[in-house]
């Protein structure tokens, strides 16, 4: 709109804006039709993704029931090298968790001797621990240390509720 609109009337601008609203009015109903079918195809995409979650945590839970994955007991027992990051972990009930503290750019293990406390970034060094007869925990708490990604919430779990399985990268 080129034109110079300070030398018009109110009255004028009035019945230009009018104009303006009546010619929108039918764009806006198409529009609002146009919303309201993306929003189903929408709810439809959300509801097919969280059962295909649900679908998924249900198989990675009976895997787990059947002894697919083994616990985080059995991995270091088992393991002598190779990296904690290689492994996704999962509680018992299927949600995922990392190792160690929520603020650590690197995934660990604690380890006790009943009085000392190490940690082992990696499973050479959770191996070494382990065949030492150190135990997974701190003095007086055993288990390990977890936390919920993408968050600060933490939990010491019971080894044997941790269970590791291979990494998607």
């Amino acid at each position: 709109m080129a034109e110079d609109i300070s030398a018009v009337d109110v009255a004028e601008l009035e019945r230009r804006v009018a104009n303006l609203r009546e010619r929108m009015r039918p764009l806006e109903d198409d529009l609002a039709k146009l919303r309201g079918e993306r929003d189903v195809l929408l709810t439809e995409v959300r509801r097919r993704r969280r059962l295909a979650e649900r679908t998924s945590r249900a198989d990675l839970k009976s895997a787990m029931r059947e002894g697919t994955f083994p616990t985080i007991a059995e991995l270091v027992a088992a393991s002598d090298s190779g990296s904690l990051d290689d492994y996704d972990y999962n509680l018992k009930t299927g949600g995922q968790v990392r190792l160690g503290f929520p603020a650590a750019r690197t995934q660990s293990l604690t380890f006790t001797d009943g009085v000392q406390v190490a940690q082992a970034a990696d499973l050479a060094r959770a191996a070494e621990l382990y065949a030492a007869g150190w135990e997974l925990g701190s003095p007086g708490r055993p288990g390990v240390r977890v936390h919920f990604p993408g968050t600060r919430q933490e939990r010491l779990i019971s080894a044997d509720d941790v269970y590791a399985r291979p990494g998607d990268s």
